[in-house]
């Protein structure tokens, strides 16, 4: 499935709302002791910003003029060219990755990291310098009812029934992980009547309830824009809400399933804001596709 030679897809995650800290009420003049979820947001809002994304091991001093390699094959040549190294990333391999795999098996869980056929999976699942690993848990199934051109997940009319123990088995996985953090993601389902909101919402709630202190985000689908689908997930407790706008208004047609459109996805945006207020909310856009910096720059102001 994975090859040593994967081109790195660059996403640039979008912030749309105030520090979680900032959602406290402020009204007591008496200082008292931080509860660990306070502490956990404060955390959050004091978190990594862009350049520590962009900073680490990242090769310095190499780009296409200073590459050695050939680009480009000369008339009547039949060698496959080389990827340069920046552009290449190991076999994921180790301890962490077989752990984490053999337990999601187990329980029947699902990841975007291999499901989306990720390049990154060996670093997060084999844990970083810390030693911590990571891995983003799919809900409802691996195979989604869409097909947008930039996604390897899997794509059917009729996928699979929901699995009724996903909800525990996930919650399990993560206390089992300890982690302080966790994200969320699903694949669409449009073939069901709610596209799978109620679902997603009872796995926030069995995390909440059986890791209290546990900061939950969900990369939520757009439910086709329905509004008491998208407020099912909204109020089900999460800390962050996000729904990916993916690419630039002109080229949605070209890179998304024609059922996610870009308004819709602005005004899933919108109308979570407007249930609440306060709520962290994210979006990411890919770049590389064709887009302008105007596009780019429109995209960010809504």
């Amino acid at each position: 499935m994975y090859s040593a030679h994967i081109v790195r897809r660059k996403v640039i995650p979008i912030i749309t709302s105030t520090s979680l800290s900032q959602t406290r009420a402020k009204s007591h003049s008496v200082k008292s002791v931080e509860s660990p979820i306070e502490e956990k947001e404060k955390n959050f809002a004091n978190g990594p910003d862009f350049s520590d994304f962009v900073s680490g091991s990242v090769p310095q001093g190499q780009n296409w003029d200073t590459y050695k390699g050939k680009l480009k094959r000369e008339l009547g040549e039949s060698d496959r060219l080389r990827l340069p190294p920046w552009l290449k990333t190991e076999i994921p391999i180790g301890k962490n990755f077989a752990r984490l795999k053999e337990n999601l098996r187990g329980l029947n869980l699902h990841t975007v990291c291999e499901e989306a056929k990720c390049p990154n999976i060996g670093e997060c699942w084999g844990g970083g310098p810390d030693n911590v690993a990571t891995a983003t848990i799919m809900l409802m199934g691996d195979t989604c009812t869409r097909g947008c051109r930039f996604c390897s997940v899997k794509t059917s009319k009729a996928p699979l029934p929901l699995d009724p123990n996903e909800p525990k088995n996930t919650s399990d996985a993560i206390a089992a992980w300890g982690l302080d953090y966790v994200v969320l993601t699903s694949v669409d389902r449009d073939d069901l009547p709610d596209g799978g909101s109620a679902h997603v919402a009872e796995t926030v709630k069995h995390l909440k309830r059986n890791i209290p202190s546990l900061l939950v985000e969900v990369l939520s689908p757009d439910f086709r824009g329905n509004k008491d689908h998208v407020a099912s997930v909204v109020n089900s407790g999460l800390d962050v809400f996000a729904h990916n706008i993916e690419t630039v208004e002109r080229l949605t047609p070209f890179v998304r399933d024609p059922r996610a459109k870009y308004r819709q996805t602005m005004e899933v945006h919108k109308y979570a804001k407007e249930i609440n207020p306060t709520l962290v909310t994210k979006t990411s856009i890919m770049l590389g596709l064709g887009e302008s910096d105007e596009e780019i720059l429109q995209t960010m102001k809504g």
